[in-house]
């Protein structure tokens, strides 16, 4: 189930937050992220506050969270989208995290078919999002989801610096 986000699942989203951290460290994952810079507890809360934090829950367990808006971050500007709309038709997501304990369950597949439904009922025909390129996982799942890459952008991203960030996009 995904639901939005309330503020006892700030531990278990940062929780998250620490596991990607560690996966990274030791090798076993390549999101590109860095422990302490991004993405922290303040992000989860800083998205909570604006009531745009959502997680995905298996039983009573938090396995990930993401966060859905209507802001495109400033590098999406300026970049070869095939689709163009105005910006009260896009939809964003942002930070999308599963829990390595249950990665391989089909909970990615599930956050993305929700924010594609949540897109819909908000109106918006036009879906963004992006990743490092160094998080081929993830591109690869975007891909078989029907995402295509826009563009592969160099960038200090969320306080990363040396990124190449990829966006991506869809219609719906």
């Amino acid at each position: 189930m995904i639901r939005p986000a309330t503020p006892d699942d700030i531990q278990n989203i940062s929780n998250i937050y620490a596991s990607i951290h560690s996966e990274e460290e030791a090798g076993r994952a390549t999101t590109g992220w860095v422990r302490g810079i991004y993405p922290t507890p303040d992000t989860a809360r800083d998205a909570l506050a604006r009531g745009e934090l959502f997680v995905a829950e298996e039983g009573s367990a938090v396995v990930g969270a993401a966060i859905l808006n209507q802001r495109q971050v400033d590098v999406y500007a300026g970049a070869p989208w095939r689709w163009q709309a105005p910006d009260s038709q896009v939809m964003v997501l942002h930070t999308l995290v599963i829990d390595p304990a249950a990665k391989g369950r089909g909970y990615g597949r599930a956050f993305v078919a929700y924010y594609e439904a949540w897109a819909r009922a908000h109106g918006c025909t036009c879906l963004r999002m992006d990743t490092n390129a160094r998080n081929l996982p993830a591109r690869a799942l975007y891909r078989r989801l029907g995402y295509t890459e826009a563009a592969i952008v160099p960038c200090t991203f969320n306080g990363l610096e040396g990124v190449q960030l990829v966006l991506l996009e869809k219609h719906l």
